[in-house]
């Protein structure tokens, strides 16, 4: 059974917010979700839209950690970030 909150082959303009844009859209439908008496289907319309923003926010810190594993210290200390090679990470 596919799943309803990611579609394959669709470009969602919604992955290209910030992470901090995406949490505070989080933060406000979470909110919505439990101060007020909505119907099913709103409640469940914001479900889903929280579930995207959940996903983008996700992927957004998994890049982050990638980025910082990738910093290495160097012989005088300092630190600099490793090329990074897409080919062998999704390996």
């Amino acid at each position: 059974m596919p799943n309803p909150v990611k579609s394959a082959g669709q470009n969602n303009p919604a992955k290209t917010l910030p992470f901090e844009e995406a949490l505070q859209k989080l933060e406000s439908v979470v909110e919505a979700m439990e101060a007020e008496d909505l119907p099913l289907e709103t409640l469940l319309a914001k479900y889903e839209e929280g579930a995207k923003l959940v996903g983008i926010c996700q992927e957004k810190l998994a890049e982050a950690e990638l980025k910082i594993e990738q910093l290495e210290k160097t012989a005088a200390g300092d630190l600099k970030l490793k090329p990074f090679d897409e080919k062998t990470s999704d390996e």
